[in-house]
């Protein structure tokens, strides 16, 4: 499995997103207070930070016997770039679909 296949298995849940943008809109955040605001078990949260972590998306910090989490910029910039390098793709073909569809039907080929 590649890092960018795992990145996007891991934001594939719901939950785990949401985590990853809630850390990205506040900032680095000990794991109590990721726990409030999900209908999850502190274990729960654990597990979905565990998940994030192998997938490079989060990383942790210890201080004491407290856990900080934050997000890793680097794999963010590895999903903006896939998504602007497939966005050219699809910019690209619809263009061509474009001019395809530009043609006059009653012209000849």
């Amino acid at each position: 499995m590649t890092d960018l296949t795992k990145t996007f298995a891991a934001l594939s849940d719901a939950t785990r997103l949401s985590m990853v943008e809630r850390l990205m809109d506040q900032g680095e955040l000990p794991a109590g207070t990721l726990v409030d605001g999900f209908d999850i078990s502190a274990p729960a949260v654990s597990r979905h930070l565990k998940v994030l972590r192998e997938a490079g998306l989060v990383e942790q910090r210890s201080e004491g016997t407290h856990r900080y989490y934050s997000v890793r910029p680097e794999s963010m910039r590895r999903i903006a770039n896939w998504t602007i390098d497939h966005s050219a793709f699809w910019q690209q073909s619809l263009d061509r679909l474009d001019d395809l569809l530009a043609l006059d039907p009653e012209e000849d080929t």
